[in-house]
């Protein structure tokens, strides 16, 4: 089977989720259990995902497991696709762990974009490397990179995190074209604005600001199809990919302008 038509299911084997204690990740594992996964969940705290798996519906066809680790830890990664393998192998790796620190060009510090790099970048590699590697002794299963709609051009205030999610794309597109014929499939997961942590330190109006679960339903609903990129609320981000097709200066110059950047 070519990997572009691969479409995992539960009884392929188990998925994994990074990023899962809080936000999107929390909501996508709660999806995911409904449909009736039995999720690897990942991340810092033991506690918190402990808390979840035990907070599943009883009656429930799929189930969490606790698999704690730090993204920054490729060991510790590749001990965790290592357990996945050795019980019921990898079907779908959801690689959504990162970070997002808002950073003016006045607040732009070597500290604040290394974490950014070793969270969203190095972490999803870091996961990614042992995934793959799986999948492609096996043939089948599903890479699923979550990048933002912020990788598609430089937004303000993001120009570290703004451009691990571009380096994303780029990688998710990069490796697209070898994992295809393995049958091994590669999805890119573009969200917007989604109401998170992360998001409530914007001290800007968000538009089309989406609530985590409907973000989640997105992400399911989304790698049940065919489809190479997810992205959404697809009127923001066809408009944030119309504005690729603008020359560098005029969409800084207009960016400026609506945002009210321009004081002269």
């Amino acid at each position: 089977m070519n990997g572009a038509d691969y479409i995992p299911r539960p009884d392929h084997g188990a998925a994994w989720l990074t990023g899962a204690s809080s936000g999107i990740g929390k909501a996508v594992a709660a999806r995911m259990v409904e449909d009736g996964w039995t999720v690897y969940i990942t991340a810092r705290s033991e506690d918190k995902l402990n808390e979840m798996a035990a907070d599943v519906a009883k009656g429930s066809n799929g189930k969490l497991i606790a698999a704690p680790g730090d993204v920054t830890d490729p060991e510790a990664m590749k001990a965790i696709v290592e357990r996945i393998d050795a019980a019921e192998g990898l079907a779908l790796a959801i690689l959504n762990a990162g970070v997002y620190i808002p950073l003016p060009a006045n607040e732009f510090t070597v500290e604040a974009a290394k974490k950014h790099f070793d969270v969203n970048l190095q972490g999803v590699v870091n996961g990614l490397v042992p995934a793959m590697q799986s999948m492609l002794a096996r043939h089948t299963g599903c890479l699923a990179l979550v990048s933002s709609v912020a990788g598609y051009r430089g937004l303000p205030k993001s120009g570290a995190y703004g451009a691990t999610k571009a380096a994303l794309i780029n990688m998710a597109e990069s490796l697209a074209f070898n994992l295809y014929p393995e049958g091994v499939r590669i999805s890119l997961i573009c969200p917007g604005f989604v109401e998170t942590d992360a998001t409530a330190v914007n001290d800007f109006e968000m538009p089309f600001l989406m609530q985590p679960n409907e973000a989640a339903d997105r992400i399911v609903d989304g790698l049940k199809t065919r489809k190479f990129e997810i992205t959404f609320p697809r009127r923001f981000a066809y408009m944030l990919k119309a504005f690729r097709f603008l020359p560098a200066k005029t969409y800084i110059w207009l960016g400026r302008k609506v945002l009210g950047m321009d004081k002269g």
